[in-house]
């Protein structure tokens, strides 16, 4: 597609461009891509409308799809509005994209395992959500599989972080201005994720299929490693200056909430050996990169020193605080 003499490059479009992954997502494609990316908001698209989803995917050689119900004790009390957008909303970018040959790249979610594993989950690992936001995932994962067998690329991501939206590690940075201690629950093992990181990843996977250098199905886009929310606590306290004394380990029981959390939440990575691409680098490495010295998270690739952190402008969420997506 790329390398036919006086080809015009691929163009790609990014559903769920104003969110956190969304951003970034859209800020480096449209550096490697100048001119042949098109972001699409909530606001611009919605994605449980057929007709707009295939006038939208109309012109675009690749999908990258970043939208998505996120609220997940919401999903409990409405799982059929979230199913709908979890489910239809990828079926319908999976149906326009077999219309017009375009690839999709859809994010998806550790949410669709059990969480009862010991071991980390391999991309082909049987999926038993426990709750209903996993399920509506789920829905939108075999939407994908089934429609799009040979250019549908499911790209599970969790403990995502980033600059431009509510996570946990903004919240900690925030919360330390003005409390003594923080009990953070040490039972639920994860990769925490910089959104950033992965945006980059979800490009070269992109390109990769573009070359027809990677084939469809699933792959794990998460940091190497695994920590608890307690372990990721106090390592952005120690990158940051503060002392991780301050966090004080708890149990997921403290906290009651509508949706059953996964325990584990660690993914493996053997996958992505398949598009030719190492796995993705170690949580602490990413968290290092991802702290500017002033305690933000960066929104590019920037080297951070430990600092003293600014209050964060994210608003007090209390999932954040204890057992957070």
């Amino acid at each position: 597609m790329t390398g036919r003499c006086g080809a015009e490059p691929p163009a790609w479009l990014v559903t769920g461009a104003g969110g956190m992954l969304g951003r970034d997502l859209v800020a480096v494609l449209s550096a490697r891509h100048p001119g042949r990316v098109t972001a699409a908001t909530r606001a611009q698209l919605d994605l449980t409308d057929p007709a707009a989803v295939r006038s939208a995917v109309t012109g675009h050689q690749i999908v990258v799809n970043a939208a998505g119900w996120t609220d997940v004790d919401g999903a409990e009390r409405h799982e059929a509005a979230a199913t709908e957008v979890n489910g239809a909303g990828p079926a319908n970018l999976a149906a326009a994209c077999a219309q017009t040959g375009a690839r999709l790249l859809h994010v998806s979610t550790d949410y669709v395992f059990a969480g009862d594993a010991d071991r980390p989950y391999p991309e082909d690992a049987p999926t038993a959500p426990v709750n209903a936001y996993g399920r509506s995932k789920l829905a939108g994962e075999l939407a994908v599989a089934r429609l799009l067998p040979r250019t549908g690329y499911l790209v599970r991501t969790a403990w995502l972080y980033g600059a431009h939206g509510p996570n946990f590690v903004s919240t900690m940075l925030r919360l330390a201005a003005d409390r003594t201690h923080l009990d953070v629950v040490d039972d639920q093992l994860g990769q925490p994720t910089w959104s950033y990181a992965l945006a980059e990843r979800l490009a070269e996977l992109g390109a990769a299929a573009l070359r027809n250098a990677a084939p469809a199905g699933v792959y794990h886009g998460t940091a190497s490693g695994r920590t608890s929310w307690y372990g990721l606590a106090r390592e952005v306290f120690a990158r940051t200056g503060l002392d991780p004394e301050r966090i004080r380990r708890t149990g997921s029981d403290r906290f009651p909430r509508p949706a059953r959390r996964p325990g584990y939440s660690v993914l493996g990575h053997d996958g992505w050996s398949r598009a030719g691409l190492a796995p993705m680098a170690h949580w602490r490495t990413m968290l290092a990169e991802a702290l500017r010295p002033d305690g933000t998270l960066a929104d590019t690739r920037r080297s951070a020193a430990p600092a003293q952190p600014s209050p964060a402008t994210n608003p007090d969420d209390d999932r954040l605080r204890t057992s957070p997506r």
